[in-house]
């Protein structure tokens, strides 16, 4: 596997114009299944299939908390047989987490809006950033309604249990 420090923000956003969105930048959107499997305390294990228009991807993750910002991750990539075994081992408590993924990436910054089918107005920011220290410019095009870094309600893992009720949208800038 391969083992990163990963560092992102996270926020609950308005749902952006998506003709908009794809004509910035650098564009892809693609469709996301993840399945969160069984695991050691403080440890987030899920396998992932992304479909784009042309190809599939499968990976199998450990992600071990540091703090609210960051994780270690080790990831790997998996055949589809693999995923398929490791599916059978999906923890008892969760569901699939469906969503569909617009990745855009501006000035360096790459910018990942999920889009979940429970939500109807809304859907979620993450920006990767190489720092803590790093304060990235949030375009234009997107409102923010709520800073959600570390809250826990709103992380992948807790979503296929219990998705969050969709909050209002009264943008903060």
């Amino acid at each position: 596997m391969r083992v990163n420090t990963e560092i992102e923000r996270k926020y609950v956003i308005k749902k952006p114009d998506m003709e908009k969105l794809s004509a910035q930048g650098e564009y892809t959107v693609s469709e996301i299944t993840q399945i969160y499997l069984s695991s050691e305390p403080k440890t987030t294990h899920r396998i992932r299939l992304r479909e784009y228009e042309d190809r599939r991807e499968y990976t199998e993750t450990k992600k071990v908390r540091i703090d609210k910002m960051s994780s270690y991750e080790d990831e790997r990539e998996i055949t589809e047989n693999e995923y398929r075994e490791l599916e059978k081992q999906i923890a008892s408590t969760t569901r699939p987490l469906k969503k569909t993924r617009h990745t855009l990436t501006l000035d360096g910054i790459t910018y990942e809006i999920d889009v979940y089918p429970e939500w109807h107005s809304t859907c979620i920011l993450e920006i990767e950033l190489d720092s803590r220290e790093q304060n990235p410019k949030i375009p234009d095009f997107i409102k923010i309604v709520k800073e959600v870094t570390g809250d826990k309600r709103y992380s992948n893992a807790s979503m296929s249990r219990c998705f969050p009720e969709e909050l209002l949208v009264i943008p903060l800038s």
